[in-house]
């Protein structure tokens, strides 16, 4: 039997017609495709899941100063806050942490797994970190969801767009976040149908955003935005397992983000030349700081 698929209606053909789940056909893409054991494809996922959790856990409790100097200790510090006054509540505070987390990590050189790009490889690690720390889910089920959010991003690559440059950042957090809502849907039971519904509402839900990184650096707007990617998966999905559904099919609507990230323009796809990038206040701040390492290197 052939388990490859080129998009969401022939994915879900197959989901159907052997009613398996999308992790569990997208694993037989792969076993098929790459001509791997599951054995191999599962310790993979497991080395990623590995990674996503040092990336979340490690600037939590060893906090460092990226690479560019914007960012630096904002895990740490939302870590601090006092839960009773969390005003998202549980698993939404975590996932912000986790997003931060990730962030920074990746701002500061540590390694990460883009999910599917390194600007935006925050979002998955928060939703399934949070949704670990959280809720009773085990490491069977968060596995399901990473494969599960694989096939979404092959899907996305490649009738879309994952690339800030070619697409702005709605191609980057956007499709994240998509990745992410479909896999919390699968986690908590849901069916397939409802996995591609909620990437669709998180897709459209970041439908226009820009890619704006000061300095050209990937810390801020980034970091947060990760976080925004995160928050707007659980809403995704429960909107989708609610069923109410999005009103445009999610083949459509990768087609319509990767449409909308070319009529961007340039100033607003990763050149540094528009939108947060060009904040007055940042830029006076940015000057300050290349005067003051000039300074130094003739000391």
């Amino acid at each position: 039997m052939n388990w490859d698929f080129r998009n969401t209606e022939e994915l879900l053909r197959l989901c159907n017609e052997n009613d398996m789940p999308i992790s569990e056909v997208m694993i037989r893409r792969e076993m098929q495709l790459g001509e791997s054991r599951r054995k191999v494809i599962l310790d993979r996922i497991d080395e990623n899941m590995r990674i996503m959790s040092i990336a979340v856990d490690r600037p939590i409790s060893e906090p460092v100063r990226s690479m560019g100097g914007l960012i630096g200790g904002e895990a740490s510090k939302l870590s601090q806050l006092d839960e009773s006054k969390a005003i998202c509540g549980p698993v939404i505070h975590r996932a912000i942490i986790n997003a931060l987390a990730v962030a920074e990590t990746n701002a500061s050189m540590g390694v990460i797994v883009a999910a599917p790009t390194a600007g935006s490889a925050g979002v998955l690690p928060a939703v399934l970190m949070s949704l670990y720390e959280c809720y009773d889910i085990s490491i069977d089920a968060l596995r399901s969801g990473v494969i599960n959010a694989g096939a979404i991003g092959y899907i996305i690559t490649r009738n879309g767009s994952v690339s800030g440059a070619e697409a702005g950042c709605q191609a980057e957090v956007g499709s994240a976040s998509a990745m992410a809502a479909s896999a919390l849907v699968e986690i908590m039971g849901g069916t397939p149908e409802q996995c591609c519904d909620a990437a669709s509402i998180a897709l459209s839900n970041l439908l226009g955003l820009a890619c704006d990184p000061v300095r050209g650096l990937v810390e801020v707007p980034c970091q947060t935005r990760n976080t925004m990617g995160a928050v707007g998966a659980y809403t995704a999905a429960e909107l989708a397992m609610a069923g109410v559904g999005p009103h445009i099919p999610l083949d459509e609507m990768i087609q319509i983000t990767y449409d909308v990230g070319r009529a961007l323009p340039e100033s607003l796809r990763e050149t540094a030349k528009g939108g947060c990038a060009v904040a007055p206040s940042l830029c006076a701040e940015c000057s300050r700081e290349a005067a003051w390492q000039k300074a130094r290197s003739l000391m």
